[in-house]
């Protein structure tokens, strides 16, 4: 066949599909069909399919906007007495070591580390009254998900019940072309979120701690080499090898047309790349890793991210937040283990939040805060004097932004905050709310590995006091 065009006898190729001709699509350098040719290929990438599914796509799923998700993920399960839903007028033994302070919603209270929140509470939504039943961690999934039998602990299918970050993946996509749709910062154990499970692996949150290593080109590859004709097989023959190695390949799949601009373009690179923000900015949010990780998770919500997940955590096993007590390692207890957290937590998400509402993307972007289930209403649980023992009854949690209206509290619990007394907000209704806000039709379904539907959904609506 003839390449020069023009001529009434050229035939049509095996490319077709691919309009080497046509500036669209990937574009790093001049020898377009020869490189579509290449990247059709690359990882199992089918271009035609990825295009076919975007056009197929429900209208409704389609972004409209750029609406995201960052979700603070306590991970051990923050004590509510001892943060959110304190208990001032209560025995020691039930209110802690910690002290009270007045905020910017007349009436209420907070804990005296937070005093940041506390001063710009207005801005803030508290819910005091969350049912975590049958939450647990190792693995986090119940509040992760929305579905009570998402716990693989007691159900061995526990672990298949996707998370809220692949649903939107899923059903909404990236809000820009070249960047992943779900993303998770500071992933110390694979245990601490859940995956994608019936949804299939190509809708797993991408793993902020694998950038280096997926994303690197194979040593001695270059661009220039890249734009090269002679050697552009073999060395996407080598980018598809890391990746297999790796255990990538469904994921890379999942970004088809994106695949090559994220390898070679400057958007993802750029996206992580906290050195390219102002010095002012990052002393800003301060030089705590968890802090830094927020500042990431701006960045990539700004550019293109749906859903940024950051495990608020320094250890693998049950997370940071798991304050049993200082005579049950690692984590200590209520003043030794929780007490240092606060600070860095309280900078971390009002540094956020204000960062967001001045770049005009508040509105859009949900931020959450929570773990997988409060403390137990006394100190002194297990054989400590300080600490507080798991408690799958009753949890806060806080949230800003969204275009929601803030600045309230929902709900409540019982004077020892041992149960919920009014108002109670289930997982099923919190992920309705974070799909309502991301444009995800809440009777959308998703198929077991029996091919049976399943909503996303399980007996939940959004919380109506924020609409």
């Amino acid at each position: 066949m003839s390449l020069n065009g023009g001529h009434a006898h050229e035939r049509g190729h095996a490319f077709t599909f691919l309009n080497p001709r046509v500036r669209e699509g990937l574009v790093v350098a001049s020898r377009r069909s020869v490189l579509k040719a290449g990247l059709a290929g690359l990882a199992g990438i089918t271009l035609p399919g990825l295009l076919r599914m975007r056009a197929e796509a429900p209208a409704a799923s389609r972004p409209s906007r750029r609406k995201a998700v960052i979700l603070l993920w306590m991970t051990g399960g923050p004590s509510h007495i001892d943060t959110w839903d304190v208990k001032p007028g209560m025995p020691s033994e039930i209110r802690g070591p910690f002290k009270d302070i007045r905020t910017a919603i007349p009436g209420v209270h907070l804990c005296e580390y937070l005093p940041r929140q506390a001063a710009m509470l207005d801005r803030f939504t508290i819910i005091r009254s969350v049912d975590c039943r049958d939450s647990n961690h190792e693995p986090d999934h119940v509040m992760q998900t929305g579905f009570r039998a998402a716990t693989p602990r007691v159900n061995p299918q526990g672990h298949l019940y996707p998370g809220m970050a692949s649903v939107v993946a899923k059903f909404r996509g990236a809000n820009q072309p070249g960047m992943p749709p779900s993303v998770v910062l500071n992933l110390r154990d694979k245990s601490h979120v859940p995956w994608a499970g019936w949804l299939g692996g190509r809708h797993d949150p991408f793993r902020g701690d694998k950038v280096g290593e997926l994303f690197a080109l194979p040593a001695g590859l270059t661009m220039e080499r890249l734009r090269d004709r002679r050697s552009l097989s073999r060395q996407l023959d080598s980018l598809r090898s890391r990746m297999d190695a790796s255990g990538h390949m469904e994921s890379m799949d999942h970004f088809g047309q994106q695949a090559f601009e994220m390898v070679s373009g400057a958007r993802a690179h750029e996206a992580f790349d906290l050195s390219r923000e102002p010095a002012a900015v990052v002393e800003r949010y301060g030089d705590h890793d968890w802090c830094r990780q927020a500042l990431l998770a701006r960045r990539l919500v700004e550019r293109g991210v749906s859903f940024v997940t950051i495990d608020l955590s320094q250890h693998g096993a049950s997370g940071t937040w798991d304050n049993h007590g200082d005579n049950i390692p690692p984590y200590g207890g209520i003043w030794n283990g929780l007490r240092p957290l606060l600070p860095v937590f309280d900078r971390l998400i009002t540094t956020l939040v204000s960062d967001l509402g001045e770049r005009g993307l508040l509105d859009d972007t949900l931020v959450v805060a929570m773990g997988e289930f409060g403390r137990t209403p006394t100190l002194g649980t297990q054989g400590s004097t300080d600490g507080r023992d798991h408690w799958p009854v009753v949890m806060s949690m806080c949230m800003a932004g969204g275009g929601f209206r803030h600045g309230q509290v929902i709900g409540a619990t019982t004077r020892d905050g041992g149960e919920i007394a009014e108002r109670a907000v289930t997982p099923g209704d919190l992920a309705a709310t974070i799909y309502h806000h991301m444009g995800v039709p809440l009777d959308a379904t998703f198929n077991d590995h029996q091919g049976r539907p399943l909503y996303i959904v399980e007996n939940g609506t959004p919380i109506r006091e924020l609409l």
